[in-house]
């Protein structure tokens, strides 16, 4: 086998987008983002066969340290045959070699290998990629424990929709009040678009309410930018703009009250049955119900004008699947349902495009009730996707005593440098 640096970029991709383990993360386009937004340095290295085709390949990014240190990590890396020992053997040994001339610290990994599968229903899919950490550690790498929530690099855990199967299936698979509430929306008028980049600013806004409510500090308005203008350039990721028309939606309001008052007319006789009484109080009630959501509508139209964007998502899509990225939401209108709107037209949007997996990018392991992350976990268990849990992080160590220091203190100035941005509002 041939050990290769700089891989050229046409044959990089080649490799990388047909593999099996294939990840937006892994690609080329990842590396040229991450050094101009994240200033790490992408290394694209590879193990050839005699025919000169490559058998493994990865994205290394390059984090300078002081005192002339560095760490490499291969985001959801590598693009290998992990079944294949002597493959990962001879691989992990010609990076080792490789790192080290830039005074490695560590090599870290969080493969694309699934320790644990299960359907909506609870089905669980047996897994072999289960027993590849255990060779892993044989290798050497040291696997850092199977972490719950968002401690890592990239989630652990995930929900991921098979697109092979047909349509109505996926469908079928959203829980009930997921599909009333799509109604519900869809009886409102709610309309999700495509954005340009023009639009990512009000996006961003979107984002910065989340942050403020659900307490995570988002990146600034140029990282999505960035990502936009360069991810756009061969692959592709789109901006799912999901808006209400205020002056629409008191229409459809006023049309539902005349329908009911309409339906009330029979009633008004003065003898009228128990369920005459009940079902005439019933409608009295959805009528005034409707009164007061269209004065707030219009209240909010003074505020926000009569066309609102409500939900902003921002995805990626590379080889044969598409990851939902980040997620923004309004603080006003949840009534309206544009958030499970704008999810139900991007599944359908590359589900037609023939894709074969939707991944959702994110969820949690610890599903106590009192964690606060549990909502975010229920709504995307909502559209039915498979609960998929990754093996997690592994590092292997090339210098022992600075690794040591590397990981007790860089979490600490983490800890700060976050604390700090909270109170500051710098991203």
């Amino acid at each position: 086998m041939n050990f290769i640096e700089n891989i050229e970029k046409e044959k990089y991709e080649r490799f990388v987008k047909n593999h099996k383990k294939s990840h937006f993360l892994q690609s080329y386009a990842w590396g040229e983002f991450a050094k101009k937004e994240k200033k790490l340095l992408p290394h694209y290295v590879g193990l050839e066969n005699e025919k000169n085709e490559l058998v493994a390949a990865t994205l290394l990014l390059e984090k300078k340290l002081p005192f002339g240190y560095s760490y490499f990590y291969a985001p959801r890396g590598y693009v290998i045959d992990f079944s294949n020992t002597s493959l990962v053997e001879e691989f992990t040994e010609c990076l080792k070699k490789y790192v080290k001339r830039e005074k490695a610290i560590f090599i870290k990994i969080d493969p694309d290998l699934v320790y644990h599968q299960e359907t909506n229903s609870g089905e669980v899919i047996i897994e072999k990629e289960k027993e590849i950490i255990q060779n892993l550690k044989r290798i050497g790498y040291r696997h850092l424990g199977f972490t719950k929530n968002f401690e890592t690099m990239q989630p652990r855990y995930t929900f991921r929709i098979d697109f092979t199967q047909e349509w109505d299936k996926i469908e079928a698979n959203f829980s009930k009040t997921t599909k009333q509430r799509i109604k519900k929306a869809e009886d409102l008028g709610v309309e999700v678009s495509l954005g340009k980049k023009e639009d990512i600013q009000t996006f961003y806004q979107l984002m910065i309410l989340t942050e403020n409510r659900k307490d995570f500090i988002t990146h600034n308005q140029s990282y999505y930018e960035s990502l936009y203008e360069i991810w756009n350039q061969e692959n592709s990721c789109n901006l799912f703009l999901g808006k209400v028309n205020i002056d629409k939606m008191v229409k459809l309001e006023q049309q539902t009250i005349n329908h009911l008052e309409s339906n009330l007319i029979p009633f008004q006789k003065e003898s009228l049955s128990k369920s005459e009484k009940s079902k005439k109080q019933e409608m009295e009630k959805r009528i005034e119900k409707l009164k007061k959501d269209i004065e707030k509508y219009k209240e909010d139209k003074k505020k926000y004008g009569n066309i609102i964007t409500l939900s902003g998502h921002f995805i990626v899509e590379y080889g044969e699947k598409a990851w939902v990225l980040y997620a923004g939401n309004h603080n006003i209108l949840s009534e309206t349902y544009t958030n499970y709107m704008t999810y139900q037209k991007h599944i359908k949007y590359y589900y037609d495009k023939g894709l074969k997996i939707y991944d959702q990018f994110g969820t949690i392991g610890d599903l106590r009730k009192e964690n606060p992350l549990l909502g975010l976990h229920e709504f995307k268990k909502k559209f039915g996707g498979d609960y998929v849990e990754f093996s997690g992080e592994l590092d292997y160590v090339l210098n022992k005593p600075m690794y040591f220091i590397f990981t007790k203190l860089v979490p600490f100035y983490r800890s700060i440098i976050k604390n700090i941005a909270k109170k500051t509002g710098k991203r």
